[in-house]
């Protein structure tokens, strides 16, 4: 059974908070363990270095997130853990996706808009400040996610625009040089939860707001009694809605305790009293995960074997022949390989690899063809998404192909066989590269 491959990527840029850990790791550690699921987890070393400077501290967050991970219950023997530096294809499949990405796409990414209408409400240029790496990330990221070709890529809403991106550059690339990239989806996560910060606000660091998650029991303590609360003394009923303290009580306990601890805001819950609870029930979660972090981030020599045991298998069972693949598609081959071949194309004349094209027209619709060499086999109609195209393509490729099928419409002077016989010239190919 054929796994669906999920892609997760940790930006190694500060020290993780309990909003990370209900947000991201607890649910993705727990998606991990799915028997259908190949999971892939990455520390983004690489997109850290666009947002910070300082060496010692992507280095040390690089650290502190493994550690997390680890000690939250990742098994690195049965998941994809590496960090995205030692995987050396990740950069070079950048260089191959930003020569098909356009530039007009990149200006329309939203953190880099975002940093050009600052500089124009401040009367500046347009691009002042702005790095050649906030502009290019977009490719960074699909770089990671294509080189895998990962299926599913769980984000927020925000970052959806980064997996259409991926979608797009992987397309202009199968159009160019045949199908080499899976299109990924992006896995929206409404139902995961957003923690409120010591303000109220969303748990940030960019806010200065944040719980670190492994912060010593006293210190976790009195941030705790830190937390924004409203004047109503004890006595006086309070309010579940728009509570802080409620929200990160609801995300740690059971639906019985959760529905016991609104009845004691009805009640009239001292501010203090609701602040106690909150510590020991997020205490008794994260003590025992704050041992292992402990044990886990005093033996760093043992957390960089893991990454690099991780990044070592990772390349040889699947980047470095995806790159392999991916330079010959693209040109850069052996020279005496290619002379050959050359004699080879001279002593047969028809031996181009069939290929299904999928590509966008100017109607906004999705189309793909099936060609073999300069001669078109198939034509299909526009389709709404790139994914119902996709389907249709696996479809055909898996035996599917009906004759009758008005949305995919043979070529003029192409019969039944001619389609079969490419089908099964295509589907031999790639037998071959598996």
């Amino acid at each position: 059974m054929s796994k669906t491959r999920v892609l997760t990527g940790i930006t190694t840029s500060g020290t993780p908070h309990l909003g990370n850990y209900v947000g991201a790791i607890r649910p993705a550690i727990a998606a991990s363990r799915a028997p259908d699921a190949e999971s892939f987890y990455f520390l983004a070393d690489y997109h850290a270095l666009v947002k910070v400077a300082e060496p010692a501290r992507v280095q040390r967050s690089t650290l502190e997130i493994a550690a997390a991970w680890l000690a939250c219950g990742l098994d690195p023997s049965k998941v994809w853990f590496y960090r995205q530096s030692d995987i050396p294809e990740i950069p070079e499949l950048t260089w191959f996706l930003t020569c098909v990405a356009g530039k007009g796409l990149l200006n329309r990414a939203h953190a880099y808009k975002a940093a050009v209408d600052r500089n124009r409400a401040e009367q500046l240029d347009d691009d002042a400040g702005i790095t050649a790496g906030l502009f290019m990330y977009p490719v960074l990221m699909a770089a990671d996610i294509l080189l895998f070709n990962a299926h599913k890529v769980p984000v927020g809403r925000d970052q959806v625009q980064h997996i259409e991106m991926a979608r797009d550059f992987g397309q202009r690339f199968n159009h160019l040089y045949g199908e080499h990239f899976t299109l990924p989806e992006a896995a929206v996560e409404e139902q995961v939860a957003t923690l409120p910060g010591l303000d109220g606000r969303k748990m940030s660091k960019s806010y200065d707001n944040t719980i670190p998650l492994f912060a010593p029991r006293a210190e976790l303590k009195k941030l705790i009694a830190g937390i924004v609360t409203d004047s109503r003394a004890p006595g006086e009923a309070k309010g579940t809605e728009g509570s802080a303290l409620f929200q990160l009580y609801q995300a740690f306990a059971s639906s019985e305790e959760t529905a016991t601890f609104a009845q004691d805001f009805a009640d009239g819950i001292g501010w203090g009293d609701a602040k106690q609870k909150l510590f020991e029930r997020i205490d008794a979660e994260v003590a025992p995960l704050r041992d292992k972090y402990e044990a886990l981030i005093a033996k760093p020599a043992d957390i960089e074997a893991i990454l690099r045991d991780g990044a070592a298998r990772l390349r040889a069972q699947y980047a470095a022949p995806t790159l392999a693949r991916l330079r010959e598609a693209v040109g850069l081959r052996d020279l005496s390989t290619t002379v050959v071949a050359e004699s080879k194309v001279a002593a047969k004349k028809d031996v181009a690899l069939p290929l299904f094209k999928q590509y966008r027209e100017a109607d906004g619709k999705f189309y793909f063809k099936f060609a073999q060499g300069e001669r078109l086999l198939l034509q299909s109609a526009g389709f709404d998404s790139p994914r119902d195209a996709g389907q249709r393509i696996a479809a055909i490729k898996a035996g599917h192909y009906d004759a009758s099928d008005p949305r995919v419409l043979r070529a003029e002077g192409v019969d039944e066989d001619d389609v079969q016989a490419a089908l099964a010239a295509l589907a031999e190919a790639e037998e071959s590269k598996s």
